[in-house]
């Protein structure tokens, strides 16, 4: 039988090409096939009007220890977010700080609206259980919906509706918190244990950087697989690839079509929202967060204020994300986030200019108690086939490319090479 490539991997994003990365590392010959016209999947960057925009607001933790073995963070030159928030309820911004880095400024936030004194101590309770034990002790821990173990950690209702329900409700894209308390508890330690940020000219800068380290020719954009047959892989206009091993490293629903597997999560939806402003509305490069719960926007954050480059001289770039999938409406939820930020930053919001809306409809896959145990699911579908994804692992940038790790090293374990 001919065989063009020792494997094949559908799917160009962080899971595909930490895959690649690792086979190409070990001998490997292997391609990757890229529907799109660019590397990444769900963490790219585009370029408009002179403006660079993430597909969807991202950023990178730096915490994370997939990111921290596989990526050159420093090449990367990351920005830093602010490590609190400033979340809005009774008609102002609260601050909310991190004790640990901000001391100071956490003594001021002592008597906010945003929670009781005792939830202060209740939450430093809570950031030494997550941080306590390794990463993999995460996965070991007893399970229950995120919103149940704040409860269960004795965390008031306020500073949950309040602070939590926007702020891990956005990490995790849902404000109900019915996500897997592991889950929380993995996100929840990667901010204790470091920065946000976000590469100076965006979040694509991070699939760039790994394809760069491919051999030449390893990807191939525009080429879209539209079946595998054994180690045929066949592309749209009748193309076939003949591999040793394919590696599917798509979405969830795309994974499914492609491998037969059963069972696969579902998706969680978001918008995002991006406007060019003439004058930043704050300088600081942090989280804004509706804390009333009134919306639409979950989240809120001036982009150009922790990456500069993003925005052209003399402007602003602005983002807001709606969590939840959007259907088409004629642009009435864009003209309730635009009177949304009217309210939270005054008439100025009104006149500016809206670049894109990116909707998403599958920001991130489902993941309830009990779709994470084992934290690691299995990689090897049959015997030639394997499939990684965030899907696989935990829905986040670590699990993805975790997950694309371990789909190559099952591979080069049946090759009976390490």
């Amino acid at each position: 039988m001919r065989v063009d490539r020792d494997v094949v991997i559908v799917g160009g994003g962080l899971a595909g090409l930490c895959c690649a990365r690792h086979l190409t590392g070990a001998g490997v010959d292997a391609l990757v096939l890229e529907a799109s016209a660019e590397v990444g999947g769900r963490v790219r960057t585009d370029p408009v009007d002179g403006f660079l925009l993430d597909r969807g607001f991202q950023v990178l933790l730096t915490a994370y220890p997939e990111a921290r073995r596989v990526l050159d963070l420093a090449a990367l030159d990351l920005k830093p977010f602010y490590p609190g928030a400033l979340v809005w309820t009774g008609g102002r911004f609260h601050r909310l700080a991190d004790p640990w880095r901000h001391p100071l400024d956490a003594v001021g936030s002592l008597f906010s609206p945003l929670g009781t004194l005792g939830d202060k101590a209740r939450v430093a309770a809570l950031r030494h259980h997550v941080i306590s034990g390794d990463w993999d002790a995460v996965a070991e821990r007893p399970e229950t919906t995120t919103l149940r173990a704040l409860r269960r950690a004795g965390l008031s209702d306020r500073i949950v509706d309040r602070f939590f329900r926007p702020f891990i409700g956005g990490v995790l894209v849902g404000r109900d918190l019915d996500t897997s308390s592991r889950m929380f508890e993995f996100v929840f330690r990667a901010f204790a244990l470091g920065d946000s940020c976000v590469p100076a000219r965006g979040m694509g800068a991070i699939p760039a950087q790994l394809a760069a380290r491919l051999p030449v020719g390893a990807v191939r954009t525009g080429a879209r697989v539209e079946g595998i047959d054994g180690g045929a892989v066949r592309l749209a206009g009748g193309e076939v690839v003949q591999a040793g091993a394919v590696v599917v490293a798509t979405e969830a629903p795309e994974a499914s079509r492609l491998t037969g597997l059963a069972g696969l999560p579902g998706g969680r939806g978001l918008s995002c929202f991006y406007y060019a402003a003439e004058r930043a509305p704050l300088a600081e490069p942090i989280l804004l967060l509706d804390g009333d719960g009134t919306g639409p926007a979950n989240n809120v954050v001036v982009a150009s204020a922790a990456a500069p480059a993003c925005a052209p001289p003399g402007a602003a770039l602005v983002s807001a994300t709606v969590l939840g999938r959007a259907a088409p409406d004629g642009g009435a939820l864009e003209a309730a986030v635009r009177a949304q930020l009217v309210r939270w930053f005054g008439a100025a919001a009104g006149r500016w200019r809206h670049l894109r809306t990116y909707h998403i409809p599958f920001a991130q896959p489902q993941q309830p108690p009990g779709a994470l145990n084992p934290w690691r699911r299995e990689v090897r579908v049959r015997p030639g086939l394997f499939v990684c994804g965030d899907h696989r692992d935990n829905a986040s940038i670590n699990g993805a490319m975790e997950s694309g790790r371990r789909a190559a090293e099952a591979l080069l374990a049946d090759l009976g090479r390490r």
